[in-house]
């Protein structure tokens, strides 16, 4: 076999354990199972994923740099616990990303993606209406990775992809409800707005959304609920 090709496929199985832990902490960052300030340790880690101390330190040092966990020396990784200020400046940072995405969604959107969002808004409103959080909050986020999707930026989804993570530690740690308060006819305006093809409005309706969800923070109040990793980490499978 081909030198090159060997190591290819060798580097290919030594990352395979690295994004298992990536995909699945950041599943559970999305659905709350994960809160701010949870340690991630690395042997309890590697036990879950079945690799060693350097895959976990290299998806830990990943995740990192998307701001999700935060590396303390001497201390360990623990998920992001983000402050007031940088709560303000990730909805300053969406208003700006998604105002932008906006603008190439009105141009490419199709009738598919139309019937993409209808469907996350109506499994969304199911969720809500069953009191299965976690799956509305996944589906809440999805709902907005979705209009970068039809944008079809993909370095604005990049930083979409984490400022929508760090805004779901966000609301969990300073809504009381701990919920997206993401309401349904504000997406399904969204969606409509889309429809239409009014920028002027759909530029408004996401300002308005984005203003709604910040308003529901309140930073005298901080939930701090730890929970163990084996209990609230689900590895992916697939």
């Amino acid at each position: 076999m081909n030198t090159s090709k060997t190591k290819n496929l060798t580097t290919q199985i030594d990352e395979m354990p690295e994004q298992a832990i990536i995909n699945s902490i950041t599943s559970a960052v999305s659905e709350q199972r994960l809160p701010a300030g949870t340690k991630l340790g690395e042997q309890i880690l590697s036990n879950l994923f079945n690799c060693n101390r350097a895959n976990v330190r290299r998806a830990l040092s990943t995740l990192a740099t998307m701001h999700v966990v935060q590396l303390q020396p001497n201390k360990g990784a623990f998920i992001a616990t983000p402050s007031p200020k940088e709560a303000e400046d990730v909805f300053e940072a969406r208003r700006t990303i998604e105002r932008t995405l906006a603008c190439s969604v009105l141009k490419n959107a199709n009738s598919q993606d139309i019937t993409n969002m209808r469907r996350i808004i109506a499994a969304e409103a199911e969720a809500r209406s069953q009191g299965n959080k976690p799956v509305e909050l996944r589906l809440s986020r999805e709902f907005h990775m979705q209009l970068a999707t039809i944008a079809k930026n993909h370095v604005l989804e990049k930083f979409l992809t984490e400022l929508t993570l760090r805004t779901t530690l966000i609301i969990g740690l300073y809504n009381e409800a701990g919920s997206s308060n993401c309401a349904e006819d504000e997406h399904l305006g969204i969606v409509k707005a889309i429809e239409a093809r009014d920028e002027q409005r759909l530029i408004l309706l996401i300002d308005e959304h984005l203003y709604h969800l910040q308003s529901s923070l309140n930073f005298k109040h901080a939930t701090n609920t730890f929970s163990t990793l084996a209990e609230q980490l689900t590895i992916a499978t697939t």
